[in-house]
């Protein structure tokens, strides 16, 4: 629902909101995101106008200003507003009348008034020491939208209990819409069934898309960090689906969000927020290890902004830190799960509750300069900075893991020019967002691992030195010019929004994996002997790296088109093309092309080898990025109180290049298996030359690349379908919603029926095959090929298209609008979900099974089937604000695998805990403000997250084991959380 934050003013609106605001157009060579309108647009009918009516819009706080003048029927349109509280002076027969409204973020809002009953004096609107701002500002609705969206005010961000400063935190109150926090304190936003790849972030209209890493935007791939420092954004927008054509990759949730300004008033801000393990209820791994693990959240931050002169140019400046200490679980894996005791002794002192720190710097400054009223220009840039150990918890031991550490760079100049009927938008960007991750100790690896006879290997332990080296990002410079003509009549009134980009970015990706030799070891057979060993060598002097020089374009049409009073048509259409030449230009190795060709196990697979062998110019970029978008909202009887909309279309997302790049970094940087006969082992147990007796000289790095690297030592090839598509949802809706009048408040209601199917999800699949082409021994489940190799080479990984997923949902939201007039509002979110997917959420690795196929299609696990949402503001007297969140969902069902028939025969499960409410958590927050009796005022404030210490398990123990050897501890919790122990925290602030 599109949600307001102040009553309703007018009921009776001839011409009502469009959804289109701010849009996009031509451009001068090469531009890059596409305009996502933070600006808001009013419109309406001046009724009784005269010949020379004119209307304007003046900013209370920043003195903007903008008028236009009404046609012969009195309909005028106001474009490009910031998101803010306006003054609204009509001059029409002599006379004037005023309004003071307040715009969201993106919102096309309606505002209808009596010109010929204007009495008020004619006033200057262009001086802001006339305009007296004393009535409450009228929040204007956007009922009549296709799209299914809701506002979050800044209000609910700045109010709301949270367990972070991330201000994406607060769309969780969205239906559909999911914020998650996993036991690292990472965080990731999604919506719906899809993958959080598919979301995208737009700031102040510019896409802040992570092409290289996963997580949707830059700097959400495995990170505590927050994307933006919260205290810089004024409000935004969420859009589960059903976007209209101006947004681009991305195929799930999009976020619109304006950043604050200054204003014609010096003001500042700062504050610190703390808690600790003092203030953190014991959690149930700690009370039974009986230890409590080290924790701290720390944030602190300041904001500057003010005049440069006054009512035309403004400065905005925030800081934000974070530093954190964040308690993890180590813990077996496989079928050791819970049986701590049968493990080495020297490996059982690192399991268990550890603690990892981290550290990041956020800096964000704007300046805006209006020149007259035509011309407004912005100037933004964005600094982030974050550093922490990773790697750490589930079935890797403290030494193990990685140092990360990201830096990201961001600029954007923005140039909005209005005219008589047409707003012009273009925007000239930087950006530079890298991710790095180094080993915390040097020397060898242990991986303990569980490798039955006739099963799958899977690791139980991580120790002794990690493995990983990486460097990825982006880098380059965009371009984007949005055009929006206003008012064409013509068979109706038409808004026509036209845009196009281009980006030029660079995309890097080094990767040294192994970095350190893992030496493996079978618990099964000997814990000091190691049966393989993986390590890497680099090939020639860009070994590890590649670099492509991508090259994006986009254009768009939308026509939103007011057929009449009631009904509203959305007609939209965008294509995006891009090229990634590192992919389209490689060149399969000629050994590695020759060795698959003679590879007879191939001869009788379930895929064609040649449609993954490269020459250099077998591959195309993809061309069929055609995505309609089609919408209405009908207005039952024309005073946008009851509106019943709806709307179908496609978008396209883009392939993670991380994905991509792994076909050259794996024959650049060679990653090799050898493997050992033992006596404490047996034979090798491989197809292959890549074996030799053990050594303990093998230890020392330097003697494992004397192991036969001729005869390339089992070394691992990576392929991508040369027909590689790009992955897309398809999204249909209808829904109604409704403004009622209940208790003397303003209530607006949303019900939402929709259909998201996603497709073309990347994978990567086992391409080993037996002698004869089979994937399995005949009669079994789980024998998968891994000993069959080409020879002197080692597994064979495909990269194509196959993940899926398709969710029906029942969306219904509940809102009465904070209002300072009332003193309080309130939210309540529910959604019921039927979602499915083909493959286990969040795993793009699909090595277990000959086809996506033969995993089947099964309730997706990373959705709730009930899930409900409520939040609540109220003031209280002596200057506090009382606040509150509930979230209850329905148990989500765990994957795991039932080898109860023998380790050769094991099934894919899922298992769902007995509980009918897997998740509860309702958090409290309260503030008090204290004026100083100077400019400067006091704020502490207090929250409880998860009041009434409610456990929610974020993980199960889902291995069988065999009837022989059960696992006794299948169904028990493994004690990951999927939220915090009650929590306290405390906020000080000052603003002045």
């Amino acid at each position: 629902m599109s949600s307001p934050t102040m009553p309703h003013p007018f009921r009776h609106p001839r011409r009502s909101l469009l959804t289109c605001a701010l849009a996009s157009c031509l451009m001068l060579g090469a531009g890059v995101v596409s305009a996502q309108s933070t600006s808001a647009t009013l419109r309406g009918q001046v009724a009784g106008a005269g010949t020379d009516t004119t209307v304007t819009a003046t900013n209370a706080n920043s003195g903007f200003s903008r008028t236009v003048k009404a046609d012969a029927n009195g309909n005028y349109t106001l474009a490009g507003l910031p998101p803010g509280t306006y003054k609204v002076d009509v001059v029409a027969n002599g006379a004037a009348s005023s309004q003071n409204v307040t715009l969201a973020v993106g919102q096309n809002a309606t505002l209808n008034v009596d010109g010929g009953g204007a009495v008020t004096p004619a006033g200057d609107a262009q001086n802001l020491d006339a305009v007296q701002v004393t009535a409450a500002p009228t929040a204007l609705i956007e009922t009549r939208t296709s799209e299914n969206s809701v506002y979050i005010t800044t209000k609910q961000i700045d109010a709301l209990p949270r367990a972070t400063r991330n201000f994406l935190e607060i769309a969780d109150t969205v239906p559909g819409v999911q914020f998650q926090r996993d036991g690292n304190g990472n965080t990731q936003l999604r919506s719906g069934a899809t993958s959080a790849n598919g979301t995208n972030v737009y700031i102040d209209g510019v896409s802040q898309k992570n092409y290289v890493l996963t997580g949707g935007v830059s700097g959400q791939d495995n990170s505590r960090g927050n994307p933006f420092p919260q205290s810089a954004v004024g409000e935004y927008k969420v859009i589960s689906s059903n976007y209209k054509a101006e947004f681009d990759q991305l195929s799930s949730a999009a976020i619109v969000a304006a950043t604050k300004s200054g204003t014609n008033d010096f003001h500042g801000s700062f504050f610190w927020d703390y808690s600790n393990d003092d203030w953190r209820a014991i959690s149930p791994q700690e009370r039974r290890d009986g230890q409590k693990a080290d924790f701290k959240e720390e944030q602190y931050g300041a904001t500057f902004s003010g005049p440069i002169l006054k009512d035309r140019a403004h400065f905005f400046i925030a800081y934000e830190a974070k530093e954190y200490a964040t308690p993890l679980i180590v813990q077996p894996g496989s079928v050791y799960a819970g049986r701590a005791d049968e493990l080495p002794e020297n490996l059982r002192a690192g399991l268990g509750s550890v603690t990892t720190p981290f550290k990041e710097d956020l800096y964000f400054g704007k300046i805006d300069w209006a020149v007259g009223e035509n011309h407004l220009f912005e100037l933004t840039g964005k600094y982030r900075k974050e550093d922490e150990v990773s790697g750490i918890g589930d079935q890797t031991l403290y030494e193990a893991g990685s140092l990360n550490g990201q830096e990201e760079k961001r600029a954007d100049l923005r140039w909005q020019y209005t005219g008589n009927g047409f707003l012009n938008d273009a925007h000239i960007t930087y950006e530079s967002a890298f991710w790095n991750q180094t080993p915390m100790n040097d020397g060898i690896g242990y991986v303990l691992s569980f490798w039955p006879q006739n099963g799958d290997e899977a690791t139980v332990l991580n120790a002794g030195a990690g493995g990983s080296y990486q460097r990825k990002g982006q880098e380059g410079w965009s371009i984007q010019d949005d055009l929006t003509l206003d008012g064409i009549e013509w068979a109706g009134t038409h808004t026509l929004k036209m845009g196009v980009k281009f980006k030029d970015i660079e995309l890097n990706s080094i990767q040294y994996n192994p970095y350190h030799p893992q030496f493996y070891y079978n618990i099964q057979t000997s814990t000091a002997v190691p049966y393989r060993v993986r390590y890497g060598e680099a090939i020639g002097s860009a070994g590890g790296s590649v670099i492509s020089k991508n090259k994006q374009y986009g254009i768009y049409l939308q026509d939103d088109w007011e057929v009449n009073d009631k009904l509203t048509l959305n007609l939209g259409v965008r294509y995006d093309y891009e090229e990634t030449p590192s992919f389209l230009n490689f060149q399969t190795p000629a050994d590695v092309a020759n060795a698959l060709r003679s590879w007879g196990n191939l001869d009788n697979a379930n895929y064609d080898i040649e449609n993954y062998i490269s020459n250099g110019r077998n591959r195309k970029a993809f061309r069929d990025a055609i995505q309609p978008r089609l919408g209405f909202s009908y207005d039952l009887q024309g005073n946008e109180e009851h509106v019943i909309y709806g709307g179908a279309g496609r978008a396209y997302d883009r392939n993670i290049f991380d994905y991509l790049a792994l076909e050259q970094l794996n024959n650049s940087f060679v990653s090799y298996n050898y493997y050992f006969s033992s006596p404490e082992n047996g034979a090798c147990r491989t197809q292959g030359t890549n074996c030799t007796a053990w050594d303990p000289a093998y230890f020392d790095p330097a003697n494992l690349q004397g192991l036969g690297t001729a005869e390339n030592s089992g070394r691992e090839i990576y392929l991508i379908d040369n027909n590689i598509k790009t992955p897309y949802s398809d999204q249909f809706s209808i829904g109604m919603r409704n403004l009622v009048s209940f208790w003397g408040q303003d209530w607006f209601t949303d019900v939402t029926l929709s259909r998201v199917e996603s497709k073309d999800g990347f994978a990567f699949l086992r391409g080993n095959r037996r002698e004869d082409g089979s994937f399995f021994i005949p009669g079994t489940t789980s024998t998968v090929p891994v000993d069959y190799t080409p020879p002197g080479y080692g597994s064979v990984i495909l990269g194509t298209n196959g993940l899926e997923t398709r969710n029906n949902s029942l969306a219904m939201r509940i809102e009465k609008p904070y209002t300072e007039q009332s003193g309080w509002g309130m939210t309540v979110s529910y959604t019921y979900s039927d979602a499915e997917e083909n493959r286990q959420f969040g795993e793009h690795y699909s090595l277990d099974q000959e086809t996506i196929a033969g995993y089947g299609w099964r309730e997706a696990a990373g959705i709730a089937k009930n899930r409900l949402v409520a939040t609540g503001i109220y003031d209280l007297p002596g200057g506090m604000t009382l606040s509150g969140k509930l979230s209850l969902a329905s148990q989500l069902p765990f994957y795991g695998r039932d080898c109860t028939a023998g380790n050769d025969d094991c099934q894919i499960i899922q298992y769902k805990p007995d509980r009918s409410i897997g998740f509860k958590q309702f958090d409290l927050a309260l503030s008090k403000d204290w004026d100083t009796g100077s400019d400067v005022k006091l704020n502490v404030r207090a929250d409880v997250l998860n009041v009434f210490n409610w456990t929610n398990y974020g993980g199960y123990i889902t291995e069988t084991g065999t009837a022989l050897d059960p696992n006794l501890s299948f169904g028990n919790t493994n004690y990951v959380l999927a939220g915090p122990m009650r929590t306290f925290r405390v906020q000080f602030g000052l603003n002045w």
